[in-house]
């Protein structure tokens, strides 16, 4: 682990993670288990008829790949705070990138500027998490 004054300059990168695209079946998986069975995100046909061209991903599952992204850099009890504000819809097949930039680093911390994006670059979630101060690293 490095320090978080390590980290101290604003813009630098802690992390970038691309997932695979997301599948239909991966979809499927998750109202399983996140019990979240709206139709709208498995099937097709209700999709259509509401207005939409396809189903399109769970908001919380983007989050979700936000989150394991940022966990996955970091010891999970160095999170303080971690926050999202859902920009735009996934499409099923996108594959998502997640970001995080320092934004602020002081004694209390390094605030991260957090961001997931699909591969055309169609910002998906923004977002922000509190770290522990002295403990991250770049994963």
């Amino acid at each position: 682990m490095r320090p978080a004054a390590a980290f101290a300059e604003k813009g630098t990168q802690v992390f970038r993670r691309t997932f695979p695209p997301i599948t239909r079946h991966r979809l499927a998986l998750y109202c399983g288990g996140s019990g979240d069975h709206n139709p709208i995100h498995v099937d097709s046909d209700y999709a259509k008829a509401s207005g939409y061209e396809d189903v399109f991903v769970h908001g919380m599952l983007v989050m979700a790949y936000l989150g394991r992204a940022l966990t996955d850099c970091l010891p999970p009890f160095a999170l303080r705070s971690y926050g999202v504000r859902f920009v735009a819809k996934t499409a099923v097949h996108a594959a998502i990138t997640c970001e995080g930039l320092v934004d602020e680093a002081n004694a209390d911390g390094v605030r991260l500027k957090l961001v997931a994006k699909d591969e055309t670059g169609e910002v998906k979630l923004t977002g922000t998490a509190l770290i522990a101060p002295d403990v991250i690293s770049t994963g």
